[in-house]
């Protein structure tokens, strides 16, 4: 199946290769919308049903409502998350209601490092952070696989260094 071209190359027609986020994100942001709206229902319960009485503690479905809207918004985001490598930069789309693409030129990259908080890293994941002289153009790809985010950033690095040589 390899074809000998880089991973991400373009196709004839100028399209990039766009890679999605693995579903282990997915799985991570939703479990933590269930765990704070769910804690968030069972204290407004609590709460409303012990101090103003059993009535009022209807208002717990509004988090559990919020949650179940939250869960369909979660996993439209995720889907909406995608990179791409080409021959002089990397692209990366993301966003829903507003879509924003990011272009990394390879000669402008500075420092590209990969970090995974306690809960990533429970759930085998991996961000990679791209840091460039423009603040502006700083970008960050979550939500990958470690080694996925291990290989992107070496990727990243040697084109990176390769093309900052003739600057």
């Amino acid at each position: 199946m390899e074809t000998g071209s880089p991973r991400g190359a373009e196709v004839a027609g100028d399209e990039p290769v766009w890679t999605g986020l693995p579903p282990g994100l997915l799985r991570m942001r939703r479990l933590l919308l269930v765990v704070w709206l769910g804690a968030l229902a069972v204290a407004v319960g609590l709460l409303l049903g012990l101090l103003v009485g059993p009535a009022w503690a209807a208002f717990a479905l509004l988090p559990l409502a919020l949650m179940a809207w939250g869960w369909d918004l979660v996993a439209r985001n995720w889907r909406s998350w995608r990179y791409a490598e080409r021959a002089d930069d990397l692209l990366i789309s993301r966003g829903v209601l507003w879509h924003e693409e990011t272009v990394v030129p390879y000669g402008r990259m500075q420092l590209v490092e990969v970090t995974s908080g306690p809960l990533e890293r429970h759930f085998g994941l991996a961000s990679v952070q791209l840091h460039t002289a423009a603040a502006a153009t700083d970008a960050t790809i979550p939500g990958l696989d470690p080694a996925e985010a291990e290989r992107l950033r070496d990727r990243l690095t040697e084109l990176g260094e390769a093309r900052s040589a003739g600057l």
